[in-house]
């Protein structure tokens, strides 16, 4: 899952950051509405974190622009401004949650996963792809009952996979999704980590998930 932070006060979004990022998301974050809205404008996300009061662009005219160009992404307003009709303006302009400042980091990471299961089709927890399980709640993988430890990012990488069982992911896609937008994608670093997810999940196993289709990308299927 890719996020994006749109926040001006720097130790805010740090803060957020970090803590999103031990939780194996991937994280972009931008300082002003300008650049905010560029990003979410240019790139795939899958949530939006959305400062109101920013330099150079405020956040509700980040929200109309963005809905207005039909922009889905479920949007979360992060703001210090907590009078009843704000929260309307923002809540009628488009965004999809609404936090104020200061907050609890476990009450915005709840508040993220609900909008993040809002908008799949089901609200499942559970992911299987044959007999490998990856258990998105407790961030446990297992393969035949098996549990299988993985670090951060190969979690976030089989998750991706997991999710698109069946379909073609390239290079590009997964640098998209499982890294933020300052990855080098002229390094051979998505191919180590796959080969690092293979080890743990395929080798021991005759029957293999994760196939390699040369000069394309990978795709995990039974």
């Amino acid at each position: 899952m890719r996020i994006l932070i749109v926040e001006d006060e720097k130790k805010v979004a740090g803060f957020i950051k970090k803590g999103l990022e031990e939780e194996t998301y991937a994280v972009d974050v931008a300082y002003d509405g300008e650049e905010g809205f560029h990003l979410a404008d240019m790139n795939q996300y899958d949530m939006i974190i959305l400062d109101l009061m920013l330099p150079k662009m405020d956040g509700l005219e980040v929200l109309t622009r963005l809905r207005d160009k039909k922009v889905s992404t479920p949007i979360l307003l992060l703001t210090a401004k907590d009078a009843v009709e704000d929260k309307v303006t923002g809540l009628n302009k488009g965004a999809d949650d609404y936090l104020t400042k200061p907050f609890a980091f476990s009450e915005l990471l709840a508040r993220i996963r609900s909008l993040l299961r809002r908008g799949q089709a089901e609200t499942q927890t559970e992911l299987k792809v044959g007999d490998l399980c990856l258990d998105m709640v407790s961030h446990k993988v297992s393969r035949n009952g098996e549990e299988i430890e993985l670090t951060g990012k190969e979690y976030s990488l089989l998750e991706y996979f997991m999710r698109n069982e069946g379909k073609v992911l390239t290079r590009t896609m997964i640098a998209e999704h499982v890294w933020d937008y300052n990855f080098d994608t002229f390094t051979n670093v998505i191919d180590v980590y796959v080969n690092h997810l293979r080890k743990k999940i395929d080798k021991k196993y005759p029957a293999k998930l994760l196939h390699t289709l040369r000069g394309v990308g990978y795709v995990m299927r039974v």
